[in-house]
Formats: structure tokens, C-alpha cells, sequence
């Protein structure tokens, strides 16, 4: 092989051009001149220069956190004015209070600076020998000697008291009229020169002058108390070796107070073969050795990010419970202050332990709550839906199985609603999905042919969905396991599948899936359908065992554990957000009468921004309400329960009246239905109905929207993206 380069021309348009070589090494000759080209630059921190340690600049800030910027000096500066301006008003408020105490305690001082004076004042050190003196003189009445000693002592005791008590009075009585007839401001100078000591002296052990501003602790901590703790579960040996000291952690922070809690940072130590993982295993053990309820000990690794190690723990153990602390409305979503949220930011989602908030981002994310009933469940799983009610660019799907008022109030808003779990519900439910899998392969058709300047990553962005008018779609679906116990064993493995391909593909087009169910065992809620869910939350359940179904297998061991909580801990649980991250969240509030305005105010806002689709813009309800007509309740809740049938039989439309109001329609008989409907309005063609073959008392669904003026049923046209309405079917 030649050497081969090539040579440009020296200048071009008065600038040199650098020679291009097309060799695949340099020779030695370049590399001697390219090392004769590049300075020579000597090391300090060379091995063989003594002076590299003592020359070595310190890695540490001249100046600490707080007073390295104007900002941080500024902030603080303020932190103490409004500190300084609590304690004042604080202990201003209770000044009547330390009047009183300080009387009290002056009072208290006077009296025993007067019992402590008196043996001065009764000249008590004389007082033995003239006792004495006179029981020798009482065995010897005719000695003269011991007469007269006797009263030369006895005088001279006499006089010490005279002029001792004279000396007090004159002192007090001389202090009396200074004070009397002093200014007023000396007479209060001199008032606390006398009662500050006095109080002072009354004062003791057992009682103080102000009040404390922080409550007493309920809980106190030390280093030694967490190395006894852990001793005792086993993390740190028991005994040593020879006289070498049992083991203990290295303590880089606290124990010191933080917040309504104490907090520390510890490291294990070396050669015990023991991880953070394992304090983490032995949550309860450690907070039973440290005599409080395993819901107040807060257990966390310290990850490298945070200048952590495997073997390093963060714990923070509260005073009480402190998912108890508040209740409604003091917990209640910051949603419910808001005029229009964008779902692609963070959803506020509750506080933690520390009262921190805990933010939930679902954008390319999918979610599943569980947990027992009536534990907050369906509640929380509402939370993240009334997020997405009041960004106009949101399309919800929601499937509710249990068919209850929970989700009654979406049919304002849902581009599609699914009440109950009967046959038509489940029908209803399949041809949801088939439409969500249609529009997901339709949106990635579409995401594919734009150029990578308008779709970078071949997803959905904010930009993409109001320029195609590509909504973010959210499927709720409550109850998941009332549909599949409803279907044959095929349908239920399609609908598994449909699922599994909405939730695995669905948040590069834009769906976010939002599923609750109860304890989702391989029957109910199948693992293939649950390992693909990213977000996880689950309320209090019965043990270990079901905390992982909902969580994920092997949670339970690291920490997070939702078999922990009580019946108190309504709407709180524990919430995984990634391989080996977890929080114990005090979940938000939204009430039933706060979420029907969302959807309220979510219908206003799709309306405005022409987005209000499918079964919402086909909604008797809604429109009668817009045109400003009061459609009867036990009409709007018929319609309701009959969205997916065009006739139902008298006995299934009053079990499914019950199921969604049984406060309303729990006693409610076939006479008192035929009446309630006749005084609404609703004249029946027919009394008898005939379903699969039965022929029973019934409904026609056109004879319940008979009652509904014409109008209105005419205004509900078909809109892109939703079949039309008929109302005669």
C-alpha cells in the first residue's frame, strides 16, 4: 500500500486549507510533530510529586448554602422576620396568662426567700448554746458561774435579733416608699427587679414562666435507641470480639426533629453483610422495638442520585398517625379551585407522611387501583379522571362494572359510558374497545406519515392534538372484575387481550388507561393484563398476598406493603410509581357533588372548543338541561340504566334502578315504577316486552324519551367520532 494524500490547493479565498490524509495511521514523523506542536504542561498531582497532596485545591464551597446567592440570603432573611413575628404574637396573646403565673411564682419566692431568711433573722446559730446553757442551769440552779453565762448569751441573742429584724424592716419599708413614690416607669423598673428574682426563686424544677410554642413530643429518639432497635431485629450483631465494641450505625444526619417527626440518615456498618433492602424487610419488627405503629415509620433507601449507597437508610418516624392529621375539606383537590387544567402536566394526587405533595404524571402512563371496598378506592381512581374533565382536549371512555352513582355524572361529558355488567353492558363494553384499538391503529397510522420535524418520536404531542384534532384519550374502567366474571371464557380472553394492547401500545397515541378493580387474583384481573401497568395504587387489604397483587410481586418485602393500613386510613395507600419506587399517599378528596360540577364545567369547556362527542352530545339529560327543561329524575335515571337496550323487562329495570340509586329506588315495586313514570309523562305503546324469546312486563326505551320534548331529541345529532342517536331504537 502507497502513501497516499492529497494535497489542496495552498489558499482558497485567502484562507490556508488544512492537508487531507487518507491514511489509516499516522507515521511517526506526524506524530512527533503533532507532539512538538502541543505544550508541554506539568502535572501537579503526579504520583512522584511530593507536593501534590499539600498543593491539592479543597473540593468544598467557601461559602455555605444559605449565603451563597442574594436570593437565599433575602429568603432566609424573611424566614426569621416571620418567625420572630410568630413568636411575638404567639406569647403576646398570653401575656394576661403570665401576669398571673408570675404573681403566683413571685408569691411562692417570697415565701420561701422569707422561710430561708428566718433562721438569719432568728439568730438560730446562737439559739443551740442557749438551750443548752439553760437545761444546765435548770440541774444546777444554785451555780452562779453558769447563771451568768447563761444571761450574757441569752442578751446577746436578744440584741443580734433586734437589730436584725430592724435592719429587714427598715430595708422593706425604705423599698415600699421608693416604690410609691417613684414615676410610674421606675415603679415598674423596680416592681420587676423584685418580682423577676422572686419569681425566679419560686419558680424550681417542676414549673416555668412561658409557654412552650411546639406540643410536648410523643415520641422521642435517639442513636442508641435505633441501634437497640435494630440489634434486636437482628440487622446489627448482638456481641463482639474480645474487647472490641458491638457494632452500631454510622448516623450521617440526627436523629434530629423534622416536621411533626424525627428523622435520621444511617449508614450500616461493613462486614455484616446486611443492605438497606433488609431494614426495609423489617419495617414493623423495627417499629415495635421502637414502641410505635408501623404506619409512623417511614423506611426509604438513599440512592446514589442522593449521595447514597446500598447500605444506606433514610427513616423518619412520626409523633402519631400522620395519614390521620386532616380530614375533608382540608384535603380536598386543588382541582376543584382550577378553571382548566392541561393533562400533560402532573396531576396533584395527595400528600405524604411530611404533608409533601405527591404530583402523578400519566402522560404515557397507564394506572390500576385496588384495594378492599369502601376503602376510597373508586374515589381516588375519580381523582385522576376529574384531572383530565377539565382539559377540553381530553376524550374519556369509562366503564363503570358495578353500574352505581359513582360515575353517574360522566355522561355529561364521556365521548362513551358503560353502566353495569349485564349482558348489554358487556356487549357495550366490546365495542367500546374495538372503537379504542381502531382509533389507536388509525392515530399510529397517522403519527407514521408526518415527518420527524412535526412528530420527533413518533408520538402524540400537544402540538399534533389540537392541530389533527387528536384528543388524549382516557379509558376508566371501574370494577374490572365484574366483566370478566360476566363473560364465556372466549370473550373474556379477547377482551384481555384488547386490553393488554390498549395499555402496552396505547400511551404513544395517546391513551391513558385508568382500571380499579378489588383484589385482582389470576381469576378476576389476570397478570398478563396487570405486570404491563406502570402506576400503581392500592388502599388497605387483608395481607401481604393481595398488597402484591395489586403492587407488584415482592413489594411487600421492600416496604411497600398496603396490608398495613387500618379501617381509619380511608383514602389512603400505597402508591408505586417505578421498579423500586413507592410512597404511602393520603390521596385527595373530590366528593360526589364536587365531581358532578367537573363534569359540569368539563361539558362548558368541550362545548366551548367544539370537542363534546359521542353518547355526552347525545345526552337527553345534558341537552334538556341547556334548553333549560327539568327532564324528571326517575326519566333522566331510566334513560340511563336503558342507554345500551332498546327494551328491558319491568323485574331487570328495577334491580337495575336499585343498583344505581338504592337509597331512591330500593323499595321501589312494578306499581310504583308504572306510576312514577305515567305522572313524568310516559305513555306506553305496549306493557309487554319480548327479550330473547320471553315475553314479560317491560319498557320501550322510545316510549321513556316520548316524554322528552321533541326538540330536544332532535338537537342530538350525530358528531365526529360517535354514532348517531336514534331515538327510535
Amino acid at each position: 500500500m502507497t502513501d497516499a494524500t492529497i494535497t489542496p490547493p495552498a489558499a482558497v479565498n485567502g484562507h490556508a486549507q488544512p492537508k487531507v490524509s487518507l491514511l489509516k495511521f499516522d507515521t511517526d514523523a506526524e506524530r512527533a510533530a503533532q507532539a512538538e506542536e502541543r505544550p508541554t504542561v506539568e502535572a501537579v498531582d503526579r504520583p512522584d510529586n511530593p507536593l501534590a497532596d499539600w498543593l491539592t485545591v479543597p473540593d468544598a464551597p467557601l461559602l455555605p448554602v444559605w449565603a451563597r446567592s442574594w436570593q437565599s440570603l433575602t429568603a432566609n432573611a424573611t424566614a426569621l422576620g416571620r418567625l420572630c413575628a410568630w413568636h411575638t404574637g404567639y406569647h403576646a396573646l398570653r401575656l394576661p396568662k403570665y401576669a398571673f403565673r408570675l404573681a403566683y411564682l413571685a408569691t411562692k419566692g417570697a415565701w420561701r426567700g422569707t422561710r430561708g431568711l428566718w433562721p438569719v433573722l432568728s439568730a438560730a446559730d446562737r439559739t443551740a448554746a442557749v438551750k443548752a446553757l439553760r437545761a444546765q442551769l435548770k440541774d444546777k440552779p444554785e451555780d452562779v458561774d453558769l447563771a451568768v453565762r447563761y444571761a450574757l448569751l441569752h442578751r446577746e441573742r436578744t440584741l443580734a435579733r433586734r437589730w436584725r429584724f430592724g435592719a429587714a424592716a427598715t430595708a422593706v419599708a425604705l423599698a415600699a416608699a421608693g416604690i410609691a413614690w417613684a414615676d410610674p416607669l421606675l415603679q415598674a423598673a423596680m416592681a420587676a427587679a423584685v418580682l423577676g428574682p422572686l419569681a425566679l426563686l419560686g419558680r424550681g424544677d417542676d414549673a416555668q414562666l412561658l409557654d412552650h410554642p411546639t406540643p410536648p413530643l410523643k415520641v422521642d429518639m435517639s442513636a442508641a435507641q435505633v441501634n437497640d432497635a435494630l440489634r434486636a431485629v437482628g440487622l446489627l450483631k448482638n456481641t463482639a470480639r474480645g474487647d472490641e465494641k458491638p457494632p452500631t450505625v454510622h448516623c450521617v444526619m440526627g436523629p434530629v426533629r423534622d416536621g411533626r417527626g424525627w428523622s435520621v440518615i444511617f449508614d450500616l456498618p461493613r462486614g455484616g453483610g446486611k443492605t438497606a433492602a433488609d431494614v426495609l424487610a423489617k419495617r414493623t419488627a423495627i417499629a415495635a422495638e421502637l414502641g410505635v405503629d408501623e404506619i409512623q415509620v417511614i423506611l426509604s433507601r438513599v440512592r446514589a442520585s442522593g449521595g447514597g449507597h446500598a447500605g444506606r437508610v433514610s427513616m423518619w418516624v412520626a409523633d402519631d398517625d400522620p395519614y390521620l392529621l386532616d380530614g375533608p375539606p382540608e384535603n380536598n383537590s386543588p382541582l376543584l379551585k382550577l378553571e382548566r387544567f392541561s393533562i400533560w402536566e402532573p396531576i396533584p394526587f395527595g400528600r405524604d407522611a411530611r404533608g409533601t405533595r405527591i404530583n402523578v404524571p400519566v402522560m404515557w402512563q397507564s394506572l390500576f387501583f385496588g384495594g378492599l371496598p369502601r376503602r376510597g378506592k373508586t374515589f381516588t381512581q375519580r381523582l385522576m379522571t376529574a384531572a383530565g374533565l377539565l382539559d377540553p382536549f381530553v376524550r374519556h371512555y369509562v366503564a363503570d362494572g358495578k353500574g352505581g352513582a359513582d360515575w353517574k355524572p360522566m355522561r355529561a361529558v364521556a365521548h362513551r359510558l358503560v353502566m353495569g355488567a349485564e349482558d348489554d353492558a358487556v356487549e357495550a363494553l366490546k365495542a367500546m374497545l374495538k372503537e379504542l384499538l381502531a382509533e389507536m391503529e388509525r392515530r399510529f397510522v397517522l403519527l407514521r406519515e408526518l415527518p420527524v420535524s412535526i412528530c420527533p418520536e413518533g408520538k402524540l404531542t400537544p402540538a399534533l392534538v389540537e392541530k389533527y384534532n387528536l384528543p388524549v384519550i382516557f379509558v376508566t374502567i371501574d370494577e374490572l372484575q365484574e366483566y370478566f366474571t360476566a363473560m364465556d371464557r372466549d370473550d373474556r380472553e379477547q377482551v384481555i387481550n384488547d386490553l393488554c394492547r390498549i395499555a402496552r401500545r396505547g400511551p404513544a397515541a395517546g391513551f391513558i388507561c385508568n382500571f380499579a378493580s378489588q383484589r385482582p387474583d389470576a381469576d378476576s384481573v389476570p397478570t398478563k393484563l396487570r405486570e404491563i401497568i406502570t402506576l400503581r395504587y392500592c388502599t388497605q387489604v387483608v395481607d401481604q398476598t393481595s398488597s402484591d397483587m395489586v403492587l407488584g410481586k415482592g413489594k411487600a418485602a421492600q416496604g411497600a406493603d398496603a396490608s398495613v393500613l387500618s379501617e381509619e386510613h380511608k383514602g389512603t395507600g400505597v402508591l408505586v410509581t417505578g421498579p423500586a419506587s413507592f410512597v404511602t399517599v393520603l390521596a385527595d378528596f373530590i366528593d360526589g357533588p364536587a365531581f358532578a360540577e367537573l363534569c359540569r364545567r368539563g361539558r362548558e369547556l368541550r362545548v366551548q372548543h367544539q370537542q363534546l362527542t359521542g353518547d355526552a352530545a347525545g345526552d337527553v339529560q345534558a341537552a334538556a338541561d341547556e334548553a333549560g327543561f327539568t327532564v324528571p329524575a326517575v326519566v333522566s335515571d331510566v334513560l340511563e340504566v336503558m342507554q345500551h337496550t332498546p327494551r328491558m323487562h319491568t323485574v331487570d329495570l328495577l334491580a337495575r334502578l336499585a343498583n344505581l340509586d338504592e337509597d331512591t329506588y330500593g323499595d321501589w315495586d312494578a306499581e310504583r315504577l308504572a306510576a312514577e313514570l305515567e305522572a313524568a309523562g310516559v305513555t306506553r305503546d305496549t306493557k309487554q316486552v319480548k327479550i330473547n324469546g320471553v315475553n314479560r312486563s317491560g319498557y320501550q326505551r322510545r316510549d321513556i324519551e316520548a316524554a322528552v320534548p321533541a326538540e330536544i331529541l332532535l338537537d342530538r345529532r350525530p358528531v365526529e367520532g360517535g354514532p348517531a342517536t336514534d331515538p327510535a331504537t
